[in-house]
């Protein structure tokens, strides 16, 4: 059995109504209908229509979160994007790679591609809550990318991939429930000395990252957060509930 998957977009910290409406038009062009902007540097929402012929249902329905991790929290998998060649602790994946791992997860549940602000892009800490990164190759001479071309590059390979993706039988973890797991294994793993107490959040990060690629259920992530409570509740000298 097959289904559409509706695509997430999700707009960071998003400064010039124009490419807001660029944007709104592109996500049209390719039937994308669900549209976030978190933490948005503008809200002059009606200008953006001057740009956004054909495409004023995708304004009208966007969504305003406060935060990206906000943004993100019902997708069950998200690709950051940026035109930065080097990254920390991470590797780039090409547009067809994150466009092929966006599909692949779309069969556990909703997924989401990031785009950061036109200022500075997406910062690593952005990134972080992201489980993978794209980078569009470009030319030395204009290696940087306007945001709305970026999203039309990205978007095109989506609607390329016929977005038509199986059905899964099991129900993927979203990334709140990551989160909220990433935080109780934090609280375990610096009790017993498993991180580096400075700067617990690199290995951390990889650690549900890999979670995530691995195709985490929905059910498992609630096995996870069980036990890792009960971790917490022994390591804080609690007595075990139950």
């Amino acid at each position: 059995m097959e289904a559409a998957i509706e695509l997430t977009l999700v707009c960071h910290q998003i400064r010039s109504p124009d490419n807001l409406g660029a944007i709104a038009r592109v996500a049209a062009n390719f039937q994308v209908k669900r549209l976030i902007l978190s933490d948005p540097a503008t809200h002059d929402f009606r200008g953006a229509e001057k740009l956004a012929i054909g495409a004023e249902h995708v304004l009208r329905d966007m969504a305003v979160a406060p935060t990206l991790t906000e943004a993100l929290s019902g997708a069950v998998y998200a690709v950051g994007t940026t035109s930065r060649t080097e990254l920390k602790r991470r590797s780039a994946l090409t547009p067809e790679e994150g466009v092929a791992a966006l599909r692949s997860h779309a069969a556990r549940g909703p997924v989401a591609l990031v785009l950061g602000g036109e200022k500075r892009g997406l910062s690593d800490e952005d990134l972080s809550r992201c489980q993978d990164v794209i980078v569009i190759p470009t030319s030395e001479a204009q290696p940087s990318m306007n945001v709305a071309q970026s999203a039309a590059v990205l978007l095109y390979l989506w609607h390329r991939a016929q977005a038509q993706v199986p059905v899964a039988a099991v129900e993927g973890a979203s990334l709140a429930m990551v989160q909220a797991l990433e935080a109780r294994m934090e609280k375990v793993l610096l009790a017993v000395q498993g991180l580096n107490a400075q700067a617990p959040e690199h290995v951390l990060r990889e650690l549900t990252r890999s979670l995530v690629r691995a195709g985490l259920s929905k059910r498992e992530a609630e096995l996870w957060l069980s036990v890792f409570g009960r971790l917490a509740r022994v390591t804080s000298g609690e007595p075990p509930a139950g």
